[in-house]
């Protein structure tokens, strides 16, 4: 039965990064509203620091304006962990002659994205990598209408080495071909 059926887990928004973003916006945004409004009120709210020195307008407003955006960046990646966004499975089933590709979204009656493919549909796996500024090595699930779906996870890149094995063991289980994009 394991031989007919494979599950790949996608790892969504809970990833060291988005912890270590969510922490330093929080704390760079809590220290700049707390040195905004320390010029406004003209007392020190800050231990490390002296803002109460500066003028409100337009320090003390910008540092309120900046302190409050990072503020809601933190509280949206936040939100983003504490929902797990983007994660999910591949589910290639030989069984059931299906693939189910199943991600978590933002809540509401649409939170389950759930895509069901025939494997009859599918007319390839395809790879495609591109280097330079914003490096992308993705592997794509080919359909005969054309249509290409993304079966890997937004993340770092993997090295090219890894992705090609991890595509050419996927195409070779589906026994599909595997091709450049």
């Amino acid at each position: 039965m394991e031989e007919n059926i494979r599950r790949n887990k996608i790892v969504g928004s809970r990833r060291f990064s988005n912890y270590f973003w969510t922490i330093f916006l929080f704390i760079g945004g809590f220290s700049f509203l707390l040195a905004g409004l320390s010029t406004y009120l003209k007392i020190n709210l800050l231990p490390f620091a002296n803002p109460t020195q500066l003028a409100f307008i337009p320090q003390g407003l910008v540092m309120i304006f900046y302190g409050t955006l990072s503020l809601s960046f933190s509280i949206y990646i936040l939100l983003t962990l504490f929902w797990d966004i983007g994660s999910g499975y591949n589910e290639y089933n030989k069984l059931e002659n299906l693939v189910k590709i199943v991600r978590k979204g933002f809540p509401g009656k649409n939170r389950e994205i759930l895509l069901t493919y025939p494997l009859n549909s599918i007319k390839s796996i395809g790879i495609k990598i591109s280097e330079g500024l914003n490096p992308k090595r993705i592997v794509y699930l080919c359909l005969k209408d054309e249509r290409k779906i993304p079966l890997t996870p937004v993340q770092q890149p993997n090295s090219i080495s890894i992705l090609e094995e991890e595509a050419s063991d996927l195409a070779k289980f589906l026994d599909l071909k595997l091709e450049n994009l």
